[in-house]
Parts: C-alpha cells; structure tokens; sequence
C-alpha cells in the first residue's frame, strides 16, 4: 500500500506570504523560487496555437529543437512534459517495489513521489551509502546546495546499477545555467533517466513545460504515461522558440553568474556565510536567519527558509535595479 508522505513545503507561495505579512509593501519580490528574474521574449504565437489541439508535428518539432539544446543523441529519446514535476510523479511508476537512495539534502518531492507509490525511500548523505539501493536519484547540480556530481563519477554508478537491473534518475533542473560539461544527457548512461526543466532558466514556469532524456525504450513508456496532447500547444511554441535561441541563452548565463556574485557580496556583507548555490540562487546561513527572513517579509521580500535547517535562507537572483535597492535596504533593516 503507498504511503502519504508528508506535505512538500516549497517557495513560491506567495498567497500565504501575503497573508503573513499583510502590510507588506506591494509589489512583492519573490526570491523563494529560484527562477530568472529576466523571462525568455516569446515571439506571438499564432490562433491556432490556442484553438485547436497540439499537433504531432509540432510536438516533434519540439523534441528536435530539445535534442539539439540538451546534444541528445536521438530526439525519440527526449519526452515533453507539463512541467518537470509531472515526470518526478510519474518515473517511480516505472518500477516494482524498490529500494531508492535519494542523494540528499534536496528538492523534497522526490522521495514524496517514490514513497507515494510505495517504494522504500531514503535520503543518503553520499553515494557510498547508495551502493545496496536498486533506484538512485541524484539532483545535479544540487537544490538547494549547489553540489555538483562529476559525470566521471555519474558514468560509474549508473553502470553499477545498470549491472543489478537498477535505475539512475538525474534532476538536472538547473544545469542550463550551468557551464557546459555538467550535463549527463550527451553520453548518456545506461538505465539512466534524466530530467530537465524549462521554465527556471528561461523565466517562464506558467507554461509549465519539462522533458525526461532517457533511452527509446523508457522513454516511449513515460510517453504512455502521459497520454495524447500532454503539453498544450503554446507550451509547444514556447519551448521552440527559446530552446532555439542559444544566444538568448549564453547571456542569460553570463548574467546571472554575475548577479549571482554580486548577491554574494551583498549577503557577505551583511554577516551571512554562502554556503552553496548555482547562478539561479544562493544558499546562506546565519545565526539569526528566522528573524531576518521576518523582517524582509514585512517588507515585501519572499525568501526559502527551511525547517530542518533553521539558520539556511536560499535567495533567487533579484531583478531589476529597483529590486536590489529594496532586497539591500531590508536587509540592513534586518541587521539594525
């Protein structure tokens, strides 16, 4: 029988910040989600696009155009999805009763997914402690850490698990912000399943768009799980146009990897330690970082706390000019 794991607790809950914080100035500053600040352009899309069903040709067009950003070898191998989400529920189906090693601490709906369709489910602090698990899932690079796994290191364990008839499940949600090498989809290992998200990096999560890269053989059966016309046609058109768009993208990550070291001094500067992150967010501890959290919430500026790690706060990158004034000025009301 599957167990009910816990409610995951996530950023971006906005409707409760407000509620806490009702007199907080408007508009608010979510940096709870770790998502670029600065969206992706989408071009306009044609009626069509909202007035009928998505076509297979356009939903082939978009495997083509993913297999190309992410260098899959095969676009048979890349299976769109309404969100990366969909897919962390729906890979545990693909297996009987197993024992899963979760590589943690991190991104808490995957050890909910595994638990719910009544896996044995456990968070591991290395992969040393994985090595009598038959499912490994890994978030590379880390949320909300930032530990990176070297695909030298990935090669070998999937191979392991690949003798044993196991699985490697890979969350890269956050590599496109990354520097190129990090990626395990290019040689992509056996029995290995890897999951990329769409809207952090190009700042658009409403259109609610993920992929899996696997081998043909898991990915038609994930295709199966998800049924005819899972992702909606302005999905489709989106996800075309942006993951064609490599220059878009290379400065987009310049960028960010800027912001993300001028966020660094900021919070230095103000007596927090950086202990992790990736260009899309940074991990900081302090002493006092409950009340700091509240403070910044009474002005209007929507952070990550976690409840296991009461002195961690992951900050998103701010925006425009007039966000970081506002995040500086808050958290030198906090300091005071």
């Amino acid at each position: 029988m599957a167990f009910a794991p816990e409610t995951v607790v996530h950023g971006g809950d906005l409707d409760a910040a407000r509620q806490r914080f009702p007199a907080a100035p408007a508009p608010w500053i979510d940096l709870s989600t770790a998502i670029n600040p600065i969206a992706y352009p989408l071009p306009a899309f044609c009626p069509e696009a909202w007035s009928r069903l998505p076509l297979k040709a356009d939903d082939q067009a978009l495997r083509e155009v993913a297999a190309r950003c992410y260098r899959a070898a095969d676009p048979a191998m890349v299976v769109p999805a309404p969100g990366a989400q969909s897919l962390i529920q729906i890979v545990p189906r693909l297996r009987e009763s197993s024992r899963v090693a979760i590589l943690g601490p991190t991104y808490g709906e995957h050890i909910a997914a595994w638990l719910r369709e009544g896996h044995e489910a456990i968070e591991v602090e290395d992969l040393a402690a994985a090595s009598d698990a038959s499912v490994v899932v890994l978030v590379n690079p880390n949320n909300p850490t930032g530990r990176i796994v070297d695909t030298g290191e990935i090669g070998t364990l999937a191979a392991a698990l690949a003798k044993r008839g196991g699985l490697l499940v890979i969350d890269e949600a956050f590599a496109d912000v990354m520097p190129e090498g990090i990626s395990a989809v290019p040689d992509l290992p056996p029995a290995t399943i890897v999951l990329r998200s769409f809207g952090k990096a190009y700042g658009l999560p409403g259109v609610r768009l993920g992929f899996a890269v696997a081998d043909t053989q898991i990915a038609s059966r994930l295709s199966d799980y998800l049924g005819p016309w899972a992702v909606s046609g302005p999905a489709l058109a989106a996800g075309s146009a942006a993951l064609a768009d490599k220059p878009w993208l290379d400065s987009a990550r310049a960028r960010l990897a800027s912001d993300a070291a001028k966020l660094d001094e900021i919070l230095a500067g103000k007596g927090f330690r950086i202990i992790g992150g990736t260009p899309l967010f940074r991990l900081a501890a302090h002493p006092m970082a409950q009340q700091i959290a509240e403070t910044l919430g009474h002005h209007g500026i929507h952070v990550r706390r976690f409840r296991e790690q009461p002195t961690w706060i992951r900050f998103g990158i701010p925006g425009p000019a007039t966000d970081w004034q506002r995040v500086e000025r808050a958290l030198g009301a906090a300091r005071g």
